[in-house]
């Protein structure tokens, strides 16, 4: 049966729809810290400490490189469920031809490239001469999988176009199975060391991207994935193309924001440094969190705007909106109660401790402060109005340099934290701003 014939109906959109659209990606998001876990626990049997720091440098950098094409998801979401709204399903198909041809060119030229991009990486990082040496043989190995690893982006960027969240829980719980699996197998069971966790990764990244090709399968039944004159056609690829770039300057912009705050909350000394870590953790627990509305409000909206429906796009908006306001508040107030306890879960040393519990109430605003701006990412997102987002997010940026430059000489940590809650605030208002244009513009298509 055929998943491309499912749009959004006003009787349809009700709250079940929004919730089985999101919760399975909000257990996805769980699986991924246990992944980290295990690989430096595995590493860390080895009895010493440059593998668990090769292993963490190693996949800082090769994360990074792959993140640089996060776009194709975010991208291929909203131009395939705008498709798919419209009732042009192979105009779905082809989006998601063009976004895998992006991703094999990428990851090939990744493949093509390592020795100079690795020379350059590590050239911006300070390590031991043995933990550098395990990183590049890391590294050297992960890199083969890059065409995979990017091609999961879009293929799961179309599977939650299509609503088929449940598909990409599965994705993400066996490759991080499999990759367990195999870390116990190369590492502790036929002694491979640093190099046994990369094989292990590539293994798992690789049979990834082929369940999430066969999962597509419903999109190579027909002729329009090979209709090469359609596909390189010159107006559609340079809207992508726009659109992923304006998509990867907003997103280069936040990693600078959260890259700048750790550089900054160095300065004031290492016991700050270690608490600002730790707390950084809490904001990414509400993302992940967060993560499973901004996904649904992406599909929704999406789809609502490729059916030109205005007031669909609303009330997907104010469904979607009302379940992320309930996780911040619920994710602040579990901050506020047993903040405390995950401090002292993440962390033994005391100073660390007393540093980040001065620092506790910060964790509590920051749901209530960036849940607006984290909500309106996924519905700008589905609308496919990069400019927007980005030209927000660069408003956002410029105000949280200034924050930091007025606010942390006399409040010093404190300063920065309140700069970076500030900058989610702008972001917010600035994108809640924009939104009656989004909504108009919906008519249009």
């Amino acid at each position: 049966m055929t998943q491309l014939k499912l749009n959004v109906t006003s009787a349809s959109l009700t709250h079940r729809r929004v919730l089985k659209i999101a919760l399975p990606i909000v257990l996805s998001n769980a699986t991924v810290p246990i992944l980290g876990a295990v690989d430096v626990g595995v590493v860390g049997q080895l009895g010493a400490a440059a593998p668990i720091g090769a292993v963490g440098l190693g996949a800082i950098i090769l994360t990074t490189i792959f993140w640089m094409f996060g776009f194709l998801r975010m991208g291929t979401v909203g131009l395939v469920g705008q498709a798919a709204g419209s009732g042009c399903d192979d105009q779905a198909t082809e989006w998601l031809t063009r976004a895998l041809l992006v991703a094999a060119a990428g990851g090939i030229s990744i493949i093509i490239m390592q020795w100079p991009v690795f020379w350059l990486a590590f050239q911006l990082v300070t390590a031991s001469k043995e933990v550098e040496t395990l990183a590049r043989n890391y590294v050297s190995i992960r890199v083969w999988a890059a065409p995979a690893a990017i091609a999961i982006y879009a293929l799961t960027g179309w599977l939650i176009a299509m609503e088929r969240t449940g598909d990409v829980f599965w994705i993400q719980l066996i490759m991080n199975l499999l990759n367990i699996f195999l870390d116990f197998l190369f590492v502790l069971g036929m002694g491979w060391g640093v190099p046994g966790v990369a094989i292990a990764t590539v293994i798992a990244e690789v049979s990834g991207a082929a369940l999430a090709l066969w999962l597509c399968r419903n999109a190579f039944l027909g002729p329009a994935w090979r209709n090469w004159a359609s596909i390189f056609n010159r107006h559609k690829l340079t809207k992508m193309t726009v659109l992923h770039l304006d998509i990867l300057l907003r997103s280069a912009m936040l990693v600078l924001i959260f890259s700048s705050f750790v550089f900054i909350g160095a300065q004031f000394g290492d016991v700050t440094l270690a608490a600002n870590q730790v707390l950084l953790q809490f904001i990414y627990i509400t993302a992940h969190a967060m993560d499973g509305f901004a996904f649904a409000a992406e599909t929704l909206v999406a789809r609502a705007f490729g059916g030109k429906n205005p007031t669909l796009v609303r009330k997907s908006v104010a469904m979607t909106g009302i379940w992320s306001f309930i996780i911040c508040v619920l994710t602040a107030a579990s901050f506020a109660f047993a903040g405390p306890w995950i401090i002292d879960l993440m962390v033994k040393d005391i100073t660390v401790q007393e540093a980040a519990r001065g620092y506790l109430w910060w964790m509590v605003a920051a749901p209530l402060c960036g849940g607006a701006a984290w909500m309106l990412d996924g519905v700008f997102i589905g609308a496919a109005r990069g400019r927007d987002m980005r030209n927000m997010m660069s408003i956002s940026f410029c105000i949280y340099w200034i924050a930091v430059l007025v606010l942390t000489p006399n409040m010093g940590n404190a300063g920065l934290w309140a700069a970076l809650l500030i900058s989610f605030v702008v972001r917010g208002v600035t994108l809640g701003i924009r939104y009656p244009a989004l909504e108009h513009s919906a008519r249009q298509g």
